[in-house]
């Protein structure tokens, strides 16, 4: 009874994935009503737009439209709490999944370093920082798609390739003249399915664990 018990508080581990991608939402809230003003639309205006700011407009040290932004301390916790929270998914992942060896580790170490690069997106090296960490992270990713389907779990995995086109569709409208009009809005789109995203798999993963170490058959690849 000890043993089961100590083993479902390790498992319990797999879930910080949700409790930090829930404060991370918390915190962007935050600091999006305590910035300042000023976007892309409307350098004067007041207050976050939802529609017309970027997430990396809370994590300047001056706002858009001039002020201080006070919004930047929440911001910038935020986004370290997500990307702790990420890199903790993909070193989970692969080992509660049973990836092979080489597979495992560069599932790992390719999450776990773009989500360290990611933390420096705040620097004036904002675009070389997002070309980066995302090349790298695509790593990472690409082994979620292939732990996924191997195991039959095909409703994440098709809801993974959503993903993937919104952030494809992010990166078109980045380095497409005439469309950043529309960045904002599919940028916050697209960090509200991938955590979302995230979160579902880990609490899957969670359930599976829960009920037997190594999982149990239900999760099995299929023959």
């Amino acid at each position: 009874m000890k043993t089961e018990s100590a083993n479902r508080t390790k498992n319990r581990w797999i879930l910080l994935p949700v409790a930090g991608s829930l404060l991370f939402i918390i915190l962007y809230v935050i600091a999006a009503f305590l910035y300042p003003g000023g976007s892309q639309a409307d350098p004067h205006s007041k207050g976050f737009s939802w529609v017309n700011n970027y997430w990396c407009n809370l994590l300047n040290q001056q706002a858009i439209n001039g002020e201080y932004n006070t919004a930047r301390p929440f911001a910038l916790i935020a986004m370290f709490i997500l990307s702790i929270s990420l890199a903790i998914f993909w070193f989970h992942f692969p080992r509660v999944l049973h990836f092979k060896k080489n597979s495992k580790r560069l599932m790992q170490g390719s999450g776990m370093l773009s989500m360290t690069i990611a933390l420096f997106l705040f620097t004036s090296y904002h675009d070389m920082v997002i070309n980066i960490a995302g090349c790298i992270a695509m790593i990472a990713i690409t082994g979620t798609y292939i732990g996924l389907y191997r195991w039959g779990l095909y409703a994440f995995f098709w809801f993974g390739i959503f993903n993937g086109m919104l952030i494809a569709i992010n990166n078109f409208l980045y380095y497409t003249p005439g469309m950043l009009t529309w960045l904002p809005l599919f940028q916050k789109v697209t960090f509200v399915s991938f955590i979302t995203w995230i979160c579902f798999i880990t609490i899957h993963l969670y359930k599976g664990k829960k009920k037997e170490s190594p999982l149990s058959e239900t999760m099995a690849p299929k023959q």
